[in-house]
């Protein structure tokens, strides 16, 4: 479950980053990296949407630690 939870946070963050870059200076870095429509794109952006699903459920636990 750790790995899982590290996996998570990591995709998270990647896809909070390349947010950041498009809101700051409109780049899209995953689209650079891998192609405007490409099959690796649209799997970076399903890995970083359901790993945003998952840290939702995770929450209450981490804010139950407090």
């Amino acid at each position: 479950m750790k790995l899982l939870n590290i996996c998570a946070w990591t995709i998270a963050i990647i896809g909070a980053l390349n947010w950041g870059l498009i809101g700051a200076i409109d780049w899209n870095l995953v689209e650079a990296l891998f192609g405007i429509d490409s099959l690796v794109t649209r799997i970076v952006y399903l890995l970083v949407g359901l790993s945003g699903l998952y840290l939702i459920f995770l929450y209450p636990k981490i804010v139950s630690r407090d």
